[in-house]
Parts: C-alpha cells; sequence; structure tokens
C-alpha cells in the first residue's frame, strides 16, 4: 500500500509500505478515507522532536475491511473513527480516565505501526479503540468534523476539561491553532460566558469568533497579558487554556489566570517549566496532558452528528496522499491552520 513516509526532518514523501493484515484476533484493518496532518507531526518535521524513520501520521477514518476473531461492537463496512492512540480499556489506567496510558497500548505513526496517512492501517486492541458511526451518506463536511475527534477537538476538549471550564467561566485560550481554535469552541459547548482568544493571525481571528470567543487579544508576552488583565478588571480568567507549549505560552497562560484557578495544558511542552513559585504563591494550578481521545469521543459525537457544532471548519488546507508533503509545508509556512489529507471514499 501507499502511505507517508517520514526520512527524517524536513522529509514526508509516499512510499510503499506492507499492507496491514490480520496478526492478533483482536485486530481489525481500517482502509482510511480522510486523514490529517497534527501539530505534533510539525515538531518532528522541522527536527525538534526526535521521530523514528517509517510510518507517521495518527488522526485519520476509514472504513473496516477485515476483523480478527476476537473483534465485537464493529463490523466490516463500518465508518470508524480512530483516537490517535490504541487501548484496551481495561487496564486500571483506562478505568481511570488515562487511556493515553494503557499497559497494552500504544501509538499510531510511530515508525513501525501503520500510521493514518496512508491507505489502510492495522489498528490492535479494535474493539476497544475504533468508535463507529452510526448513519450513513455522511457529508464531506460532516466526514471532517468526524475527522477532528481523533485528535484535535478533543485535545481542545480536554483543555477546557483540564481546567475545569464550566457555565458562566470567563475563559482564556493561548494558542490559535487547530487546538486553540477547538478548545474555544469546547469551552462554548460547556457553557463559558465569556471566551478571550489570544490570536493575531485575522482569518484565525475570524474562526475563533465562530466557534464562540466574545473577545480578541492580539498581543504577545506581557502586552497580552496586560490586555486580558484589563478586560477581567484586573481578576484574571476563571480558567486559561495552554495550547501551544512553549516557555512564553506557559507563561501568559499562567500569568492571566486568576488566583485559585486552574490552568488546562495540552500544547506539548517543549523546553518549558512550569513557574511553580509563582502559581504556588497565588494557589494557581494545572492539569493536562495528551487527550484520552477515546473516552471523550462517544461524548462529542452526538453534538457533531445533529450538526450543534463543526469543528471541521479548522481544515483550510487540502490534499491528496500524493502531495502530503505539501499538506505539512502548508502548516509549517502557516498558510494552513490544519492540513487535511484525501485518501479513499467512503
Amino acid at each position: 500500500m501507499r502511505a507517508a513516509v517520514f526520512n527524517g526532518p524536513g522529509s514526508i514523501e509516499v512510499a510503499e509500505r506492507p499492507d496491514p493484515i490480520i496478526t492478533a484476533p483482536t485486530d481489525a484493518i481500517v482502509r482510511v478515507v480522510l486523514a490529517c496532518v497534527c501539530g505534533s507531526d510539525l515538531w518532528y518535521y522541522r527536527g525538534e522532536s526526535p521521530h523514528a524513520v517509517g510510518s507517521i501520521g495518527h488522526e485519520f477514518i476509514g472504513i473496516v475491511e477485515d476483523i480478527g476473531a476476537d473483534v465485537h461492537g464493529i463490523g466490516t463496512g463500518d465508518l470508524v473513527i480512530s483516537p490517535f492512540l490504541y487501548s484496551d480499556g481495561s487496564c486500571p489506567h483506562c478505568q481511570n480516565g488515562a487511556t493515553i496510558a494503557c499497559v497494552a497500548g500504544g501509538s499510531f505513526g510511530n515508525g513501525e505501526i501503520d500510521g493514518g496517512q496512508g491507505e489502510a492501517v492495522r489498528v490492535p486492541l479494535a474493539a476497544s479503540t475504533l468508535v463507529p458511526v452510526p448513519g450513513s451518506g455522511h457529508s464531506d463536511e460532516m466526514l471532517k468534523s468526524l475527522l477532528t475527534l481523533s485528535d484535535v477537538m478533543c485535545t481542545g476538549h480536554h483543555a477546557a476539561k483540564s481546567a475545569g471550564v464550566t457555565k458562566g467561566d470567563v475563559v482564556a485560550v493561548v494558542g490559535d491553532g487547530a487546538v486553540g481554535l477547538s478548545a474555544i469552541l469546547a469551552s462554548h459547548r460547556l457553557g463559558a460566558d465569556r471566551i478571550i482568544g489570544l490570536s493575531r493571525n485575522p482569518a484565525r481571528q475570524d474562526l475563533a469568533r465562530a466557534f464562540g470567543a466574545t473577545d480578541i487579544v492580539a498581543q504577545r508576552g506581557a502586552a497580552a497579558e496586560e490586555a486580558v488583565l484589563e478586560l477581567t478588571n484586573g481578576i484574571g480568567v476563571d480558567a486559561a487554556l495552554e495550547c501551544v507549549g512553549t516557555g512564553q505560552s506557559m507563561a501568559t497562560a499562567f500569568a492571566i489566570a486568576r488566583p485559585g484557578s486552574t490552568v488546562g495544558i495540552v500544547g506539548v511542552p517543549h523546553d518549558v517549566e512550569v513557574p511553580f513559585n509563582d502559581t504556588f504563591f497565588r494557589n494557581v494550578g494545572w492539569r493536562g496532558g495528551p487527550a484520552p481521545a477515546r473516552i471523550y469521543i462517544p461524548e462529542i459525537l452526538d453534538d457533531v452528528l445533529d450538526g450543534t457544532i463543526n469543528p471541521g471548519r479548522v481544515f483550510d488546507y487540502e490534499t491528496d496522499l500524493d502531495d502530503v508533503a505539501d499538506a505539512y509545508a502548508a502548516m509549517v509556512e502557516r498558510r494552513a491552520i490544519k492540513s487535511l489529507v484525501r485518501v479513499g471514499s467512503v
């Protein structure tokens, strides 16, 4: 089969990989319909995080083509959403909401295991990993929104849940990438009364407003902190959502969080430290990490299917598998918020 292959920083190409086959009775083979490029993929592409040569990509939806003897609850022909990690759903970590740390689990597109940016994927622990999508004849717009549930929408939701966003809250979202925009949408869905989006990009500002942002702060660093504090009468926000992972974004999130609040962190950290001394004396806590997407997907799926939310709007660049390298370049060059890769048909 054809699939995107990571050859090292700056080098993504389409090459032949072995066709996936059932190797365990808990496996399923999924033919990929839509995939996309994640912001975390860009850290590898830019050479700022290590990644093995080989398969890449962990966000995909597709059609089940084959299942092992022990797979129940899904069948051939089903349209399914795959979270970015596979898990058994039964280990102590999964049972406590941390499917990302499943003792039997793992990640897609890690160089060896099939990646979502390819024609097909062998999905281990398929019954507890894949989420079937009810109905048929879904529009292209709907399919895009379903794809966001594999990672980015669930990650934005995780930022909001980690920060304890609830009805009536004042929220600030640091980061205007697909995760930050999804965090705005998630906060709006959870009933936040006021949502401040930090963004300097006009197109992203427009989408932030469409997703529920009530205020936009275009400054960065100390100027951004001052602007948010001015908007909140010097108090700070009830929940700050950090969706970038840099030292500056982390510092901003903690500076604008009111005393006694919690910062939700989902930006993959790169050489940053939580400012512990300052947060200690202000009683500001933090929670977060990789999203347990498998737990969140069923919770959000109904709102996608009935049109309450349309997170697929984060995709503003599209290509096919042959040109997947362009999908990476568009995001690195900030020509795109998030790149969609069309692989197959429903």
